[in-house]
């Protein structure tokens, strides 16, 4: 049976990229708060901004699974959660737009966005509603051609640095996205526990105008892309772990105290065990739900266990890997202290433990 993540040709180009343009710089982005816009150039150039997107809107073509090993690899060959979600926001911005199958938001949108020439965001989280969708409570109210929209969006990822928002509003016909290009205002840039390198804003909306041909779709619309997120970040749960267990098994093999290695020590190798194995429960169960999800099938508890047990394996992993590492484990800008602050967000963001345990039980009937 061909294996579906095997991609050698593209496991190189992404590693080779990752040592070259992120690695070197990304203690400085952190400190920064944001990456520059020539990352999203550079990765725009070598086709890695298009993988997953069809090349009838300037994507590089290929499927969910083509993604899921650019972001393995990026992070295994040391990138990090953080710089994901800076770099590939348009994961989430781009698929409504190019789901209204609007060849005008494409060419204004979509095309540059893939070229790195633009960064847009998707806004749904408001202050008071959390995980609510359904209580969406930003209004665009129709005025002729043209809707007003007035509301504001928090924990918006890389809305500090957005040219447009793919925003969900409360209209007379219920919820809907629109593409606002302008006019919205960055009213606070939020500091984070991780994911320092993503810059994440609260945005607001003033009477800000947007055309109703700006209108991408409805909450289903909405709903449908979810899994493709959930998806996303339980890879990213996997690659961290898998990344900390690889770093933490280079650190015992050379660390002696009391004359002998870390690794010899039985406490440490069951831990190492234990380690090992829920990474490649978590690996498994995620890539083979994604398979599914790629051919097709509408997933929503499978993707919501996937989400769970991979966000359960990272925190696992990346807390054993800081106590393995010890004192050096709790340095700054030690690899292993970053995505232990980075980790922290996954079982909140794309919908959180709770929800997903909400979706679960649903399907069990209770």
């Amino acid at each position: 049976m061909t294996d579906a993540y095997a991609k050698p040709e593209l496991r190189d180009l992404v590693r080779n990229f990752t040592r070259k343009e992120i690695v070197p710089h990304l203690g400085d982005w952190e400190r920064a708060g944001e990456v520059p816009r020539s990352l999203h150039r550079k990765a725009a150039e070598i086709g890695l901004l298009g993988i997953g997107f069809p090349e009838e809107v300037g994507g590089e073509g290929g499927d969910l699974t083509d993604t899921i090993v650019v972001t393995e690899e990026i992070i295994q060959s040391g990138g990090s959660s953080g710089l994901i979600a800076a770099l590939f926001t348009h994961g989430i911005a781009l698929p409504h737009i190019i789901g209204s199958g609007n060849a005008e938001l494409i060419d204004r949108f979509v095309r540059p966005t893939l070229r790195g020439e633009l960064i847009g965001c998707l806004a749904i989280t408001e202050p008071d509603g959390g995980s609510d969708v359904a209580g969406i409570r930003t209004t665009a109210k129709a005025d002729g051609d043209q809707y007003t929209v007035n509301g504001s969006k928090t924990f918006i990822t890389s809305g500090a640095r957005a040219d447009f928002a793919t925003t969900a509003v409360r209209t007379e016909d219920g919820v809907r996205l629109l593409v606002v290009p302008a006019g919205f205002t960055v009213t606070r840039t939020l500091e984070k526990m991780g994911w320092h390198c993503s810059d994440t804003a609260e945005l607001s909306f003033v009477d800000v105008r947007v055309p109703r041909s700006h209108d991408v779709g409805g909450i289903q619309t909405l709903l449908a892309h979810f899994a493709a997120e959930r998806i996303s970040l339980a890879v990213q749960c996997y690659a961290t772990a898998q990344r900390c267990l690889d770093l933490t098994l280079a650190w015992v093999r050379d660390r002696h105290t009391f004359g002998r290695p870390l690794a010899s020590r039985q406490v440490v190798k069951h831990r190492l065990a234990e380690m090992a194995r829920q990474v490649d429960v978590a690996r498994t169960y995620v890539r083979h739900t994604a398979r599914r999800v790629a051919s097709g099938e509408r997933l929503v508890t499978e993707v919501a266990m996937a989400k769970n047990t991979a966000v359960a394996a990272c925190d696992h992993v990346v807390d054993q890997a800081v106590q393995l590492h010890g004192g050096l484990g709790y340095l700054r800008d030690a690899e292993v202290e970053r995505h232990y602050r980075d980790a922290r967000i996954m079982g909140i963001g794309g919908g959180t433990t709770e929800i997903m345990n909400e979706i679960i039980a649903k399907q069990l009937g209770v």
